[in-house]
């Protein structure tokens, strides 16, 4: 469906192709212009103020960035499904789109990150990520990352903090997925706590090639939490996949709705 032909996020009024062009050109500037801005003040506030409290910049960060996003490009979200469980627990999140990354510090409570390295090695900005304790790995050390993985993750949960994995290891066009890595569901039956799987469809509206945005409304659906004691992990990631999988399945892109709503 071309941006013209697609339902704005106001009303369900059309876009013009121009207009949502204009608005994703925009909206891609503000992206780095805000987060490099951002990130100064950032690092030097995270010098003096303790982890916990932290985490509110990087949401404001990530709030700012959503809230840009509807303004510009008329793209806006829709969370539905099982409300979480108390306590820190493990997300599984699909990855398809940068919007997930955003969305995620916005939609569930602190948290930290399982990323790849090379984020550690921009200017200012990698800085930032480190103080918000991420769990920065190499990708090709295999064994040695899944132990840091579950060394490091331990001790976030145990600090109340959620971690949050994207399984897959990559962006992953609509459509497609990738065997899941083991370390999350390895992470959760080593620390006792529950797996919540994250389904959406940001990647119909935000692909990850490409700077056009199309207007509509993201579906965000939380899974039932799992429990990973006692489950051989590679059968447990493959009913969790299989879920993510079926449920995008069942999200084509849909007109907006008010950001935020919780339907069940």
């Amino acid at each position: 469906m071309s941006a013209a032909a697609s339902a704005d996020a106001h009303g369900g009024a059309r876009r013009p192709a121009a207009l949502q062009l204009a608005g994703s050109l925009f909206f891609t500037g503000f992206l780095f212009v805000w987060t490099f801005c951002y990130a100064i003040p950032f690092v030097l506030a995270c010098l003096v103020l303790p982890f916990p409290r932290r985490f509110p910049l990087a949401r404001v960060w990530a709030a700012t960035l959503l809230w840009v996003l509807k303004w510009s490009c008329g793209l806006d979200y829709r969370v539905e499904g099982a409300a979480l469980p108390e306590g820190s627990h493990i997300a599984f999140w699909k990855h398809s789109s940068s919007w997930e990354t955003m969305a995620m510090m916005v939609l569930f409570p602190r948290q930290v990150w399982v990323l790849k390295r090379e984020l550690l090695w921009i200017p200012v900005v990698g800085v930032g990520v480190r103080q918000m304790h991420a769990i920065a790995i190499d990708r090709k050390a295999g064994h040695s990352a899944v132990a840091q993985v579950i060394e490091q993750g331990k001790e976030r949960l145990a600090e109340g903090d959620w971690v949050m994995i994207f399984p897959e290891g990559t962006r992953m066009p609509p459509g497609e997925t990738r065997r899941y890595g083991v370390s999350g569901t390895l992470l959760a039956a080593a620390a006792g706590k529950l797996i919540v799987p994250v389904a959406h469809n940001a990647g119909h509206y935000w692909p990850r090639r490409g700077l056009m945005k199309k207007p509509g409304t993201v579906r965000v659906v939380i899974g039932a939490p799992v429990a990973a004691a006692g489950r051989e992990a590679r059968e447990l990631n493959e009913e969790i996949q299989a879920w993510v999988e079926a449920t995008v399945r069942t999200l084509p892109p849909h007109s907006a709705s008010p950001a935020g709503q919780l339907s069940h």
